[in-house]
Formats: C-alpha cells, sequence, structure tokens
C-alpha cells in the first residue's frame, strides 16, 4: 500500500515568523503539538525536522496561521456570474482554479514572507484531497509551487531591496504586483551579481564602517563577503534574501576579534572631521559588538525585530534586549539621540560623510576567481609535498632491524703496560765508556792504525 507523502513545512525562518505572528511562544506551541520546548526551538532553528504525526500536526497548525494571514490580508470576493459559473463545473477544475488564482496573487510576489504564506495555504488545500489519486496530484502541484524563483528575479536588488536616502538598505515599502512588475529580460550569472553589488556595495561599506570604524577594514569586509557570494553564487542565487546574505557574511569578517592580531589593525584610524560625528562615533564603538550588529540591523539598516534575531542567530527577547540597552547605552552620553527616528537618521549622515571607496564588481568577481585558484593551486601542492615526504621517507627507511652497540665496560685482571725500566751499572759503565772514547765528526769515521 503506498504511504501518503509527508506534509510540505515551510522555512525554518517563515516558521518562527508564523508563530511569533499568532502570539504565541515556544512553551505554548510544543503544548500544543505535543513535544518539548527544545524541540521547538531546533526546528525553528533548522537543526532539526519533525517526523510523522509530529510533523502533521506541525504543519497543520502553521498552515491554519497561514490561511488566517492570507484572509486578512487579500480578501477574495468573486463576482456573481464566476461563482455561478464555478458552480456549474466540475469539482477538479474548481479546486485547480483556486491553487492557481492562490499562487498567482499579489501577496505572492510582494515579500519573501508573503510567498511562503500563499504557498502554505495552496498546499494545504491541496493535500485536503478525498483520493490518493487527488493527493498525489496536489503533492506535485505543491513541489512544482516550491520551485525557486528565477535568477534574475532572486538576485535583481531591486525586486527584494533598495538603497535608502541614508545609504542603508531598506525594504520596500510599497508593494509589486505581479501584473505591475516590469519585464526584465533573462540576466546572466555575472550581470545579475554586478546588480546586486551596485545595488547593495554603498550601503555594506558604510554600514562595516559604523561597525567597526576602520575605512579600510570596511572596505576589505564587504570586498570579501561579495567575493564569497560569488564563489558560491549558484547557493546565494536561489536565497530569498541575497542582499541580507552578503550582508551576514559582510558582518562577520569585519566583527572578527582575529583582526586585533593583524599589524595594520593596531593602530587607531584616523577619526572623523567633525566633532560630533566624532563623538557619535566613539560612543557606537564602546557598544558590546553584540549590540553594535543588533543595533545596526533595526535602526539601521530596518529590518523586524524577528529578522533581527534570526540574523543575530538569537532569540527575539535577547535581540529586543540588546537594541534597548543600546539605545539606552546612547541616549545616556548623547541624550539628542534618543528618539529612534533621530538615531536612524544620525546612523547615515555618519555613515555618508565619509569618503570610502566602492566595490567594483568586475574586480570583485576577478578577486574571487583568483583567490580560488590560488587556494586550490596551493592544496594541490601541499598535497604534492606530503606525497612526495612520504614516498621518500619509505624508500629510506630501513627494511630490518639492528640493534644498537652495547656501551663499553672496564675488565679487571690485565697487568698494566710496562715502559723501560732503569740501567744497570754494567749498561752505564760502557754508556760512559762510549762517551769518552769516541769523539765526534770525520775522526770517528777514519780508521786509525795500531
Amino acid at each position: 500500500m503506498p504511504q501518503s507523502p509527508a506534509p510540505p513545512l515551510p522555512s525554518p525562518k517563515e516558521r518562527r515568523r508564523l508563530r511569533e505572528a499568532k502570539s504565541l511562544s515556544q512553551a505554548d506551541l510544543a503544548a500544543k503539538v505535543g513535544v518539548t520546548r527544545e524541540t521547538v526551538r531546533s526546528w525553528e532553528t533548522g537543526r532539526t525536522s519533525p517526523r510523522g504525526r509530529k510533523r502533521e500536526a506541525y504543519a497543520k497548525l502553521l498552515n491554519a496561521v497561514a490561511a488566517e494571514q492570507a484572509a486578512a490580508e487579500t480578501p477574495h470576493k468573486p463576482e456573481p456570474k464566476r461563482e455561478r459559473d464555478r458552480e456549474r463545473e466540475p469539482q477538479g477544475t474548481e479546486r485547480a482554479r483556486t491553487s492557481a488564482s492562490t499562487l498567482s496573487s499579489p501577496s505572492t510576489v510582494s515579500s519573501p514572507s508573503t510567498v511562503s504564506t500563499s504557498r502554505s495555504v495552496s498546499t494545504s488545500r491541496s493535500v485536503s484531497g478525498r483520493s490518493r489519486s487527488r493527493s498525489k496530484s496536489a503533492a506535485k502541484r505543491a513541489a512544482k509551487s516550491r520551485t525557486p524563483a528565477p535568477l534574475a528575479t532572486a538576485t535583481a536588488p531591486t525586486a527584494l531591496t533598495a538603497p535608502a536616502a541614508n545609504g542603508h538598505i531598506r525594504p520596500l515599502p510599497v508593494r509589486v504586483t505581479k501584473a505591475e512588475a516590469p519585464a526584465q529580460p533573462d540576466l546572466t550569472p555575472a550581470q545579475a551579481f554586478d546588480a546586486l553589488c551596485a545595488g547593495c556595495g554603498p550601503g555594506l561599506v558604510r554600514q562595516a564602517y559604523l561597525l567597526t570604524g576602520r575605512r579600510g577594514l570596511a572596505q576589505e569586509s564587504v570586498e570579501r563577503a561579495f567575493q564569497l557570494a560569488w564563489q558560491r553564487w549558484p547557493e546565494v542565487a536561489v536565497d530569498r534574501n541575497p542582499a541580507g546574505w552578503v550582508r551576514a557574511a559582510a558582518y562577520e569578517y569585519a566583527m572578527s576579534p582575529w583582526h586585533r592580531f593583524r599589524p595594520s589593525q593596531r593602530h587607531p584610524d584616523a577619526p572623523p572631521a567633525q566633532p560630533a560625528d566624532r563623538a557619535f562615533l566613539d560612543v557606537l564603538l564602546s557598544l558590546p559588538p553584540a549590540q553594535r550588529r543588533a543595533l545596526m540591523l533595526y535602526d539601521g539598516v530596518g529590518l523586524d525585530l524577528p529578522e533581527t534575531a534570526a540574523e543575530t542567530e538569537a532569540s527575539t527577547p535577547a535581540a529586543a534586549n540588546r537594541i534597548l540597552h543600546a539605545r539606552e547605552a546612547i541616549a545616556e552620553q548623547l541624550p539628542d539621540l534618543a528618539d529612534p527616528e533621530v538615531l536612524h537618521q544620525r546612523l547615515g549622515e555618519v555613515g555618508r560623510a565619509e569618503k570610502l571607496r566602492l566595490p567594483r564588481a568586475e574586480r570583485v568577481r576577478t578577486g574571487s576567481e583568483y583567490r580560488a585558484r590560488f587556494w586550490t593551486r596551493a592544496a594541490i601542492a601541499f598535497t604534492a609535498l606530503i606525497i612526495g615526504a612520504t614516498a621518500l621517507t619509505l624508500k629510506n627507511a630501513p627494511t630490518h632491524y639492528e640493534p644498537p652497540q652495547a656501551p663499553g665496560r672496564a675488565i679487571s685482571g690485565v697487568p698494566p703496560r710496562m715502559g723501560p725500566g732503569p740501567l744497570t751499572y754494567e749498561d752505564t759503565t760502557l754508556r760512559e765508556k762510549l762517551r769518552a772514547e769516541l769523539p765526534n765528526g770525520e775522526e770517528r769515521l777514519t780508521p786509525q792504525a795500531r
């Protein structure tokens, strides 16, 4: 007997957003599903995935919340004529038309969060068929609806985010429907990457400067983040928020504690020219790195609280506490910035006042490819060196065991070596006679007659 397909689930980030939209805590959701709080936390972070009946209950609850949001945001009232036509049509045609209208609604193109909501609604409607054949066809339609967006749509910064007046990347306030969206030609990977770099690069450089207070490090971190994005472009291109992917990589590199050991980072950078900008930057850099990053994402970039918590890999209460403590610390030393809107404008003014070198897309792609080739060749050379050293060691290694020689020791019982002894009386007399009678020189060799 064929097994029914498992109900699809939204992404971990969307699960968390739906739970918070319903005003449910992790403990409340765990009590409804019948699991522990730690299990719900692991589901929302993506470490584990539910199975069996727990998955069905979890998916049913999320789909119900998504359906409520979709009904509240986009109410649909069909005309009487169309309603009569639908009554005359068969049941399968009506279900197919409902799924098509759900997928092509304006909310599915407006933002990534509404895309996942409409997919959950269409999936929940398709799975509730009566027969096995209808459930299989519904699963196929749901799988088709989960296919990633085209490359140009997923990577073009104008479809996701747009640079604000202060240089930061903020979400678009106006939703663009499918009918109003302009037709974009198919872009190559290089063109899509160049568009992303041109749209997000200036804001990311200013944000990295406000996080570190160093111009060179800010430019280097943004270039390194875009190089990493180009190396993993197939993964970044289908991401729901490519700008957020690059921003997270730039923040991680810019705020790494290992930069303090670099010789170029031991001396402080030149402060801003204006005294007010210098005082504000000193107060901002005095905050802990976690509070500084949360404040930049929430008040500088303009993300909401769940997205800020997800990007900083913290819980929502922890992210809220970091933002509040950072605001209190800034307001204590600079009372004029107690208003969040004034603080947001101040962040944009300080970042825009500095002259920072913007990353060039062509240079970033060339540097990324050069770095990839360099490390590939280095890995090959290191592997060849290890293989050569191993082969040389095996060739010169001894093939048999040679025991070491024992150290020497003293031997007793052998008489000592004797030298020449003293002369006897006869030897002494003969020596004296020879010295006295035999002359020296030629006369000694001349024979004499006697």
